[in-house]
């Protein structure tokens, strides 16, 4: 996460799960950190900081297309994703977070 042209909270973890494709295993690495994401954009709102666009860069297109469109953009590799990984969908919805692709 950056603030200008500062990091202010960088996150490295080992997922915890198998997964089959990339794009399952972008959107586990996702919800895993999620939570911190949006916290901090909540925490730096309380100490008086604008936030106007929480800002989430992604390298995968059809993860992408997963978290915006959720299960419409679901394919026969994708259909075993479980929902909760969806979660983003409704908050990308609700305008919590923007989804930006990055090369």
């Amino acid at each position: 996460m950056t603030m200008g042209k500062g990091v202010i909270q960088s996150i490295s973890k080992k997922q915890k799960l198998n997964k089959r494709s990339t794009t399952e295993a972008e959107l586990v690495g996702l919800d895993d950190c999620s939570q911190q994401i949006l916290w901090t954009a909540l925490f730096m709102e309380k100490l008086g900081y604008n936030i106007l666009r929480n800002i989430l860069h992604q390298d995968n297109k059809s993860t992408i297309l997963l978290e915006k469109n959720g299960r419409k953009s679901a394919g026969k590799r994708s259909r075993a994703l479980n929902i909760r990984y969806f979660w983003m969908v409704d908050q990308i919805k609700k305008g919590n977070i923007h989804v930006k692709y990055c090369t």
